[in-house]
Order: C-alpha cells, then structure tokens, then sequence
C-alpha cells in the first residue's frame, strides 16, 4: 500500500541506533520485552489493536517507519548483519524478488495462512507472508464526466483518444509507489517488445497532453479535480480511494465524489507482505505478531486506517468500503520475477520516452 490516503498513527519513533538494539523475548527483571516493527512511512493501524497485542504478550511494538517501502527496504538490505528490526512490513510485489534475493528474510509457516487468500500467496518460501492488497487504478471525478456529458474511459484507447486529451494526470514510475504500478499494467497489457508495445503506448499519451508528476499527493491533491481542486478529471490512485473521498468528504456527502475504472487490465494489483528478519533475537514473539496481523482483529482494522483490502477471507469490510470500493475482475499480471529482471530498464525507457 501503499502510497494511499492515510491516517498516520505514530506509536514510537527511534532513531536508527535505538532500534538496532533488540531486546530478548523474556527479560530478567520482569518489563515487557520489546518487539521493533520496521515498516513504510504509510503504515498506520488503531492504538488499541496494537495495545491488544501488546497486553497479551507482555510485549512494547516499536514502530519504525522509514521512508517509502523502496527506501526502507533499501536500509534493511544494507543492515542485515546487524539488523535495525525483528520484522518488515511493507515489501510489496514489485520489490518481492529484490527482498528475497537479499536473503533477509526467514522462513515462518503461520498457521493463520489458512485463511489469507490463495491468489495473494507469491512467496512459496514462506519468508514474505501477505498481509494487504490494493489495485492501482484510473480515478474519476463523477459530476466532471457528467456536466460536460462525456462517458469515463473504460479502455487503454479511450486515454489516447483526442476526446481525453489533457485530462490525465499520473506519477513518474521512478519516484512514485501507483505511477511504477500503472506503468507496469501498461505493460501488461501492450508488452516489451511488440511492434506497438508500452513505450508507443505512452508516447501517444503524452501526444494527448498526459501531465506527469512525482509523487500521489502531488497528482490527487494538486492536479485532480477533485482531491485539490486543479484541472484534471483523470488520475492514477486507488480503487479504494473513492470510500475515503466520502468517508472525509466535508461537509458530508450522500455518495463518493469519485469512480475508479475497473475495466480488464486497467488496475494492476499491489500485495503489501510481512516477514520475519534474519537475525532477529525475538522469533517467538516475531512469529506471534506475524499471527496477529494475518487475524481478525488486525485485518479488520486495515481499511480505515491504510485504505487497502484485508487479506484475510473471514475479515469484514466497514461499510463505506462495500458501498464505494471496487474490486476488479480481472487486475493486470506480471510475475515478480519479471518485474525484478525488467523494472529498472523499463523506467529508463519510460523516462527517455516520457521527460527527455
């Protein structure tokens, strides 16, 4: 997830030489042992699912954000002889083989697997468990479409077509969480190295006046008609966007303001992971927190939180979700593997075709 509209709850921020200094799972003088969590800077969950945690395992979670999830994965590669956490969250599918070929990860079977769904279990390793998902999708401002009487896209064609020209905006691969994901469903969907692939494709995108940023928040906020009042009715977010733009809509709204497109092959999924660290002194309190945030309590308290689906099958979605989020059909595929052999010559040529 991330890389979404969030709400940032900090419990404890440590200075990377804190947080380096693990605490063994049972201490002698009776304090709760410590349990350092490393994750993005977009993590967020309640206080009292995690104090919940925490009480029935007499145990202090630290929180240790770090940046984007590339950034922190980035610090975890280069610490693993001494490692600044016990566990990562965070790794997504498109850094997937980049942190399993680090080899900073153990393996951990969890028995709460049983419930996570089947289709979100890329690691048969076991060493990155799936905790969330969410589909990077086109956005589109409702009332915009409506007033000017012109249908929203529903395929890659439409974009190119002069109907749409200068109404999308969307984020720079190299530097932004969705752009990389929408880049890669491009991909997907036109190839490499076909007569007409992605590179041709984004070259007529940027003939129909594509506006290109570098990160979400300056697209939604700053561009899309919507989140920030600017000109574009177009932008690359999330299909669970549209529930937070009702969900915080002031004054309040009786529908969200906006729609994702969800036609086969426009979203392309992100599956957000957890993993156990290489040397961490904590494994069975690290395993148990691994159990906790695959459960119930912990899943159920995602959406609201980092605006991303539950990977657990038996998890409710509030309802704001189920009225406005949509889920679609058929997301964009490409294997992590793919993703890690090609993804940095695919921004390059991106980047020559689109900035240079």
């Amino acid at each position: 997830m991330k890389k979404t509209i969030t709400l940032f709850i900090t419990l404890v921020v440590l200075t990377a030489c804190g947080a380096g200094q693990n605490t063994a799972a049972t201490p002698e003088n009776g304090e709760p042992a410590k349990l350092t969590l490393m994750t993005h800077d977009s993590f967020a969950i309640s206080e009292e699912v995690l104090q919940q945690f925490e009480a029935a395992n007499n145990v202090t979670v630290e929180l240790l954000p770090s940046g984007d999830a590339g950034s922190a994965l980035n610090q975890a590669i280069l610490a693993r002889e001494n490692p600044l956490a016990d566990l990562f969250f965070g790794v997504d599918n498109t850094f997937m083989s980049r942190a399993l070929e680090a080899d900073i990860f153990t393996p951990y079977e969890s028995p709460a697997l049983a419930n996570i769904r089947d289709e979100l279990k890329l690691d048969s390793s076991g060493r990155l468990l799936p905790v969330d998902y969410g589909d990077v999708c086109l956005n589109y401002d409702k009332a915009w479409f409506a007033e000017k009487g012109l249908p929203a896209p529903d395929s890659w064609e439409d974009l190119s077509d002069p109907a749409y020209k200068g109404l999308l905006v969307v984020e720079n691969p190299a530097t932004s969480s969705p752009g990389l994901a929408f880049m890669l469903a491009t991909v997907a969907a036109f190839g490499a190295d076909d007569e007409y692939d992605f590179l041709e494709y984004w070259a007529d995108l940027r003939a129909n006046d594509v506006m290109v940023t570098n990160g979400w928040e300056e697209a939604y906020y700053g561009q899309f008609t919507v989140g920030g009042g600017g000109e574009r009715p177009l932008v690359v977010s999330y299909a669970s966007s549209p529930p937070a733009e009702f969900i915080f809509a002031d004054p309040p709204v009786a529908e969200s303001p906006t729609a994702s497109v969800t036609a086969p092959g426009m979203c392309f999924r992100q599956v957000e992971f957890v993993g156990i660290l290489k040397g961490t002194e904590n494994r069975e309190l690290a395993e148990k927190l691994v159990d906790f945030m695959l459960g119930r309590t912990f899943q159920e308290d995602i959406p609201l939180n980092m605006f991303v689906f539950p990977a657990n099958t038996q998890a409710t979605l509030p309802q704001p979700f189920t009225d406005w989020a949509q889920i679609p059909s058929q997301p964009a595929s490409l294997s992590p593997e793919e993703i890690a052999a090609n993804r940095d010559a695919w921004i390059e040529a991106w980047t020559e075709v689109m900035l240079r």
